[in-house]
């Protein structure tokens, strides 16, 4: 295998099966922080990998998937300490987006993304805290799952913001993500027939932040799903998705500085500009303003879980659009993550799974859709989607 893609920090990190099982045959790649016996994790960042020492065991997600069959091929490239949705890493380079060479492949996930994006693997891990699986899976138009929050084990795992940080995965084909789910979960589902999710949501507001160009492609998508299932549109955010945004910067900033402030101050890692200083703002925040943020994310939890329950669906874009141009400005940057911000911490201050569904734009770069379903429905989604996938062509 040749990386032309930039997308992994070590392809000789090998690890072979631990027995026979639904995933024999496959390989995959992990996000340069998940522990791997006697490897080191960069966390995409040369000052942690210098300061930090090989893992003494290997991670529970890693085990399971050995243990279904698959092959561990490969460490990916990461943003700096998980802390972007662009996948630019100043020290490692920008991993290629092989649907849209000169766009961003998305992050912090992004090797793992391009990963299976180029066929360099079948499927992939990532971690998503705010989007950093969801985000590059839409930019290189993959199937991608942020699941409910402490679904799969993330022990071991460098944390960016432990109670936002989830192990996701990607893949090529709805069949695989949910085989990787089956094996990640235990939980088998086999048809819908009998517990079928009854209505489909659609969040009025999420789709005010879609770009004409992406609106136009996924609406015509949403008509068809309007028209097979029980369905209406709603406001998800009464407060507005730029106040819930914010509630999730602020609360997700402040458990980035007590996961990583420590270090920083000590070390006084080389950053760059852009994560320099997302981390010098998160360093600027008050304990003070924690417990009406916490506030608003427990009124955000209830009611999301009352709305969509056990057997509804929202639908929303995954990200304003599709990817954009590499080496944009700072400015430009920090507005459409603010921008897709607004619509990947909807699931994240909820704790709740989201799929994004490929969907291949009018001039072919990939955008893409996404479902999110009540907390721990999981697999039920996954097959949803599954099930469903030809909508969505």
């Amino acid at each position: 295998m040749k990386d032309h893609y930039n997308a992994f920090v070590d392809e000789e990190v090998i690890v072979n099966p631990l027995a026979s099982g639904t995933l024999s045959g496959l390989t995959f790649a992990v996000k340069d922080v998940f522990p791997i016996k006697g490897v080191t994790a960069s966390a995409g960042n040369p000052d942690w990998l210098k300061t930090h020492s090989p893992a003494a065991t290997t991670a529970e997600v890693i085990q399971t998937l050995l243990h279904a069959g698959a092959t561990l091929q490969g460490t990916t490239i990461t943003d700096e300490i998980m802390y972007s949705l662009n996948g630019e890493n100043a020290h490692y380079g920008t991993p290629v987006n092989p649907k849209a060479n000169a766009r961003i492949p998305g992050g912090s996930s992004s090797g793992s993304a391009v990963a299976v994006a180029a066929d360099m693997v079948d499927f992939a891990i990532g971690t998503d805290t705010g989007g950093s699986v969801r985000i590059p899976a839409a930019y290189c138009g993959l199937y991608g799952i942020r699941p409910t929050h402490g679904r799969i084990s993330i022990e071991g795992v460098i944390p960016l913001a432990k109670s936002f940080d989830t192990v996701g995965w990607m893949a090529k084909e709805a069949k695989l993500l949910l085989d990787v789910g089956e094996s990640l979960t235990g939980e088998l589902v086999s048809s819908l027939d009998d517990n079928p999710f009854t209505e489909i949501l659609f969040g009025d507001d999420t789709w005010e932040l879609a770009d004409g160009e992406s609106k136009k492609v996924l609406l015509s998508m949403v008509r068809q799903v309007e028209e097979e299932f029980d369905s209406k549109w709603t406001t998800v955010a009464t407060e507005g998705l730029a106040r819930w945004a914010s509630c999730f910067r602020t609360l997700q900033g402040l458990e980035i500085w007590e996961a990583h402030g420590k270090w920083i101050k000590e070390v006084k890692p080389s950053f760059g500009p852009d994560i320099a200083a997302r981390f010098e703002w998160a360093s600027s925040l008050k304990q003070e303003d924690r417990p009406n943020e916490q506030k608003l994310r427990e009124m955000i939890q209830t009611r999301m879980a009352d709305l969509l329950g056990e057997d509804k669906l929202l639908i929303i874009p995954t990200t304003p659009g599709k990817a954009p141009l590499r080496n944009l400005s700072g400015a430009e940057i920090e507005k459409r993550r603010s921008e897709t911000m607004q619509l990947s911490c909807i699931a994240g201050l909820a704790g709740l799974p989201q799929v994004a569904i490929p969907i291949e734009g009018e001039d072919g770069i990939p955008i893409s859709i996404s479902v999110i379903a009540g907390p721990n429905q999981d697999m039920r989604l996954l097959q949803w989607v599954y099930e469903n996938r030809n909508r969505f062509m």
